[in-house]
């Protein structure tokens, strides 16, 4: 859930801080931010667990900026933390990697920037505690001018990597920094829109929005909040209605709406509503486009034709929260899929940051819209069940099949249509 003055975590830039154990991550968020976010020690290893915070960089803007256990921790829990911090990597959209000012990079750091060049992530070389290295920070004039003489700068500037010398302790060339992490961030980033293509200037787009006890009291689910915003950024108008609402609104209306979106819960009803000459869709849909691969989710939600009783299916989400009696995750779709195969079906379940490896056991994996992950974190679990060679659909895709409308709710989308009918 979210209020409507708040940017969504999925809507941030993800910034992570990776390097050894003791190296400074903390307090160089403690620079970045103006602020004592992080818990600072001489301790080795005090950050034991990703840690992540919204926040605002200016002038990047809102951004969400993980701080990460030591790249070189060791024992079996070390290992576990390691492992964790690499985890991160599948969300990160800009990555800082911090050097204690005169060290050469090691094993640790070249393993991790070889991960992150496969990913394509932007980085950022910093070498912190320049204070405690006169011989190789002395002059004032070396710093920002792009000289590098510490192992670790000259490396960077071989490589082509972004680098910069500071000191997060007095703040020295911390504006260097920021200059340097909007100079690599990614240029095109928040550029997708959830419906840009679709309306634009005076289009009219109808919200169906059911309130029941998912939405509390006051404030409408996230995917709504972000379908409507995005209709006024492009100039749209919006009428927001109840699903009971929708008919007479549509009668009442002196033209019809370009794209009528409905909650996947409303589905039948809201095509039963919609003249067919406009278009309709879901929320859920609409965020697995945004966030994800929509075609690769359809293609996924060909295995729902082939289901049977006693196959297993992995429910996931991207976030927790508290489960309600009607959950669609947990009752709905298990309730209507058992429905269509006329049998019993074996459910598994994962939600928040993690998600599942032992993926083989599963005949088809049903994710929510992913409306709190980037879009990073979306097509890196979609990668992880292609790789796995197991079929992976979305809850607004499976509800619009179970309910006999998804046919209906692609025609925005031409191509994802087609793969869906078989023709692509």
């Amino acid at each position: 859930m979210t209020s409507l003055n708040q940017t969504p975590s999925g809507e941030r830039m993800h910034i992570t801080i990776f390097g050894r154990r003791n190296v400074g991550k903390s307090s160089l968020i403690n620079a970045l931010t103006g602020q004592r976010l992080a818990i600072v020690s001489d301790v080795a290893g005090t950050t034991t667990d990703p840690v992540s915070k919204a926040m605002e960089i200016l002038p990047l803007g809102p951004v969400v900026v993980t701080d990460t256990a030591g790249i070189d921790d060791t024992g079996i829990l070390g290992e576990l933390r390691v492992e964790k911090t690499l985890r991160v990597l599948e969300k990160t959209d800009l990555a800082i990697l911090v050097i204690e000012a005169g060290q050469s990079l090691s094993d640790w750091e070249n393993r991790l920037v070889e991960m992150i060049r496969e990913r394509h992530i932007p980085l950022v070389i910093v070498e912190n505690k320049i204070d405690s290295r006169p011989d190789l920070f002395e002059a004032e004039s070396v710093l920002g001018n792009g000289e590098a003489r510490s192992p670790a700068g000259v490396w960077a500037k071989n490589e082509g990597y972004a680098y910069v010398p500071v000191s997060a302790a007095s703040g020295k060339n911390i504006s260097a920094l920021k200059q340097a992490m909007i100079s690599v961030a990614p240029q095109d980033f928040g550029v997708p829109t959830i419906l840009g293509d679709l309306v634009g200037l005076g289009d009219l787009v109808v919200l169906v929005v059911p309130i029941d006890t998912a939405a509390p009291k006051g404030r409408l689910i996230l995917p709504q909040v972000m379908t409507l915003r995005d209709v006024l950024d492009h100039d749209a108008y919006a009428m927001v209605v109840k699903e009971h609402q929708l008919k007479e609104a549509l009668s009442d209306l002196n033209r019809k709406p370009k794209i009528v979106i409905t909650d996947s819960q409303a589905f039948q009803k809201v095509a039963a509503d919609t003249p067919h000459d406009v278009w309709m869709t879901s929320f859920s849909i609409l965020m697995a486009r945004y966030k994800g691969d929509l075609i690769e989710f359809v293609r996924g939600a060909r295995a729902l034709r082939s289901l049977k009783p006693g196959d297993r299916i992995l429910i996931s989400e991207g976030c927790t929260h508290h489960r309600q009696q009607d959950d669609i995750g947990t009752v709905q779709i298990p309730r209507l899929l058992a429905k269509k195969v006329g049998g019993d079906l074996q459910f598994g379940f994962s939600s928040g940051t993690e998600f599942p490896k032992d993926l083989d056991t599963y005949r088809l994996i049903i994710h929510c819209g992913g409306c709190t992950l980037n879009p990073r974190e979306m097509r890196f679990r979609q990668r992880v069940a292609r790789d796995a060679g197991i079929p992976m659909t979305n809850y607004g895709v499976t509800l619009a099949y179970l309910h006999g409308a998804l046919d209906r709710a692609l025609e925005p989308f031409p191509l994802a249509n087609k793969v869906w009918l078989g023709e692509s």
